[in-house]
């Protein structure tokens, strides 16, 4: 039952993904506005990464004292 359901939650989100507007994109591209977006992701997620690095190599630390 679980399979079923998040079958068809998968294809619901693929639906709606596949439905939106790509006027907003191509306007943005066009005045050079979508390479701040995209900076601005790959910032967001370089600082989660180095974020989750850290509380790792805590973690271990931890780990290894007791």
């Amino acid at each position: 039952m679980k399979r079923i359901v998040s079958l068809i939650l998968m294809l619901l989100c693929f639906v709606a993904v596949k439905a939106q507007n790509v006027e907003m994109a191509d306007k943005m591209r066009s005045e050079g506005k979508i390479y701040v977006v995209i900076g601005t992701i790959v910032i967001v997620f370089a600082g989660l990464a180095v974020y989750l690095f850290t509380i790792d190599r805590r973690l271990k630390k931890i780990e290894k004292e007791n």
